[in-house]
């Protein structure tokens, strides 16, 4: 068997173990634990608050578009820094392809703007 196999056949037998691990940690979990379903237990409900009644409003998606959104120009800023810092090693190249990555999400950030995703109100 050559070596590369080898080292294939190393990862495939440590995925099967945590894989196998996680099977048998949730079926144990489940075997262990009380059930006692109450009709109080087995109500519908939304961060602690019932669903019952005029209060009960369900959360509104333009929240978790403008969260998905943060968390993107975040990892920009992730891939930007370390760019920045070796910009004298890559060149031209570098600074044309991080000019394409930053072209890119400005048409996303135009895009959700003019969809008006970014309004608040």
């Amino acid at each position: 068997m050559s070596e590369l196999v080898r080292s294939y056949l190393v990862v495939a037998l440590f995925g099967v173990a945590a894989v196998g691990m996680v099977a048998v940690m949730l079926g144990l979990a489940r075997f262990l634990r009380p059930t006692r379903p109450t009709r109080q237990k087995l109500i519908a409900y939304e961060s602690g608050v019932d669903p019952s009644g005029s209060e009960w409003v369900q959360s509104q998606v333009r929240y978790y578009v403008f969260a998905v959104l943060f968390v993107v120009f975040d990892v920009e800023a992730v891939f930007i820094f370390p760019w920045a810092i070796q910009l004298e090693d890559y060149g031209l190249f570098g600074l044309v392809e991080m000019g394409i990555f930053i072209a890119i999400l400005a048409l996303g950030l135009g895009y959700a703007w003019r969809k008006g995703v970014l309004r608040w109100a």
